[in-house]
């Protein structure tokens, strides 16, 4: 199961809002997960988030400990610290290898993605592609449809409503704990797809994932 914290998932008991799904959603819960990331403040001066679920669009995917580093999470004026359950889950949600704290992760993202477009990208630019394909004008998730045997390992789809991880040719139910079983499944149907079609070639040029202990386990 994944990490729940006290220090970094309540504030005065109560759950922080900052834990990301895999279809985009942040919200409160107290189970940290095995990553964190940001896209920049989106928090007020008491902790609560607005309106605002992005600031920049280097949304990055970042280790939970990093040369010692400690932050007061959710400070005023500080960037707003989101947790996932995985990498799996941070890069469906649209983030991507943070070029700092996951370097080697971050040049391995580089490798595939120039595999895939033909060329070396630096951040900005994959930044640019990545947004067009993650969020829309009225700000949701953007989805697309493929078939379900296609896709690559970490990838996440909508299977009969729920967020489910496709890994070593199974499906994995998505939880904020950790993976369970999920329905019986036709390899050939077409699904909605929730990580980004960008991230999606990537994947498919070699980038792998981390994903959550439970996603290996006999499901």
């Amino acid at each position: 199961m994944a990490s729940c914290s006290d220090e970094t998932g309540t504030e005065r008991g109560r759950p922080r809002q900052n834990r990301v799904l895999p279809t985009g959603e942040i919200v409160a819960v107290t189970c940290r997960g095995t990553m964190m990331g940001n896209r920049g403040i989106l928090h007020d001066s008491k902790g609560i988030l607005g309106q605002a679920r992005w600031r920049h669009k280097a949304w990055i995917c970042c280790r939970l400990a990093f040369k010692k580093r400690q932050r007061q999470v959710m400070a005023p004026g500080q960037y707003t610290e989101l947790f996932f359950l995985d990498e799996a889950v941070a890069l469906a949600a649209g983030h991507r290898p943070c070029a700092e704290c996951r370097r080697e992760a971050y040049r391995a993202w580089q490798s595939a993605w120039a595999r895939t477009f033909g060329r070396t990208a630096r951040a900005p630019e994959m930044d640019d592609v990545l947004h067009r394909d993650r969020v829309g004008r009225d700000r949701r998730q953007i989805r697309h449809i493929a078939p379900l045997g296609g896709l690559p390992d970490g990838a996440f789809v909508l299977w009969r409503g729920v967020p489910s991880l496709w890994f070593r040719r199974q499906l994995r139910g998505f939880s904020t704990d950790g993976y369970t079983s999920a329905p019986s499944h036709d390899a050939k149907e077409k699904v909605e797809v929730l990580t980004p079609a960008a991230t999606i070639a990537v994947m498919a040029a070699g980038y792998r994932p981390a994903v959550h202990p439970s996603a290996q386990l006999e499901v």
